[in-house]
């Protein structure tokens, strides 16, 4: 693990240590795919708090819903096919498919959490410093954008009022809040925001494989050198993983740095996981024939789910993380039945609103 992510800032920064990766044009703000300020970012993972991508789908579905109707496993109403996969669904289905079906195709609602809403806080403050000049992304300034991007988190999502509904004298939004404004001063020990210019923030990626699968999700930040090298950065909020289980972290950013390859055919040089629970950042250099073994997985992985839509099989997948779902009342794993399936068919231009966060004002 390394410490020191100053390699791409502004003015004049160095360019990225390490080996492979294609340049782009410098100075581009579309160098690395189209951009929409888009607001939508899973909640926490309920186990260490830190946060995951969620799909940021328009005009297929709330969480890149498939639509193509399908072979029904009952005769009735068509099952659904995948069209698009996010980091966070591909990490639902290996997790658990019955998981990945509660989520994608019956769209249970969850219940927000303290770890992922924070995470979301968080992510805000970051995001919107960088509004502010060079010299004015100082620790105090950060702090104090806190209060505000809370406040406009509970407009923009009232469901997460719920969490302090019981909290009448406000202790715990006061010790919650402040845990918020520690995870975002310990991240001026692990970057120093005077010397980042982001090219983008927030930057929703979308990339269609000759397979017809289409990829897409949100990334935190890219920043890109004056050579041209483009480094991939994702803030996490809980704690870095064990070296055995480092591979796993790193699934999400090679996903994102198969679709900017994908897009714009440029091997993202760096990539970056800034762990706010612990201080640690994780980075990893790509090579293509890594991004290729990610394409393999994911066609693999796709395949696995459309058969699961077509037969109607989504078994569940019991571990440790059971304890933190919130469908455990569907789960035959806990005595739940889960709803019919197919669900009764819905509009496919629909997109109910997803846990995630916040969008541009």
């Amino acid at each position: 693990m390394e410490s020191s992510s100053e390699e791409m800032t502004a003015p004049a920064p160095e360019t990225v240590p390490g080996s492979g990766g294609t340049a782009v044009d410098p100075g581009s703000a579309g160098a690395v795919g189209t951009a929409t300020a888009a607001g939508a970012e899973a909640g926490a993972d309920a186990v260490n708090g830190t946060t995951t991508d969620a799909d940021a789908d328009a005009g297929t579905g709330t969480d890149g819903l498939p639509v193509s109707p399908g072979p029904s496993p009952s005769g009735g109403a068509p099952a659904i096919r995948p069209a698009s996969l996010s980091p966070s669904r591909a990490s639902d289905f290996m997790q658990c498919p019955l998981l990945y079906r509660f989520r994608v195709i019956d769209r249970l609602p969850e219940k927000p959490s303290p770890a992922a809403t924070r995470g979301t806080l968080v992510h805000a403050v970051l995001e919107r410093l960088f509004d502010a000049p060079p010299a004015e992304r100082t620790v105090p300034r950060a702090r104090s954008l806190v209060p505000a991007q809370w406040d406009r988190l509970r407009e923009t999502r009232p469901e997460v009022r719920e969490l302090f509904a019981d909290d009448p004298d406000g202790e715990r939004l006061a010790t919650w809040l402040s845990e918020a404004e520690r995870l975002v001063e310990r991240w001026f020990s692990l970057e120093d925001p005077t010397r980042l210019e982001p090219a983008e923030r927030e930057l929703f990626v979308e990339a269609e494989l000759e397979s017809g699968l289409t990829l897409r999700g949100i990334i935190d930040r890219v920043d890109v050198a004056p050579t041209g090298e483009v480094r991939i950065v994702d803030y996490k909020t809980g704690k870095a993983p064990r070296p055995e289980y480092a591979e796993g972290a790193l699934f999400q950013m090679k996903f994102y740095a198969l679709v900017v390859w994908r897009l714009k055919r440029v091997v993202p040089r760096r990539l970056q996981l800034v762990y706010l629970g612990s201080g640690d950042v994780l980075t990893y250099d790509p090579v293509p024939a890594d991004l290729r073994q990610v394409e393999r997985k994911l066609l693999a992985l796709w395949d696995a789910i459309r058969l699961a839509t077509e037969t109607g099989d989504w078994r569940p997948r019991p571990t440790k993380l059971c304890g933190w779902c919130d469908h455990q009342a569907h789960c035959p794993e806990f005595g739940g039945t889960p709803p019919p399936y197919p669900p009764a068919s819905r509009a496919a231009g629909s997109a109910e609103g997803a846990q995630g966060r916040m969008g541009p004002d």
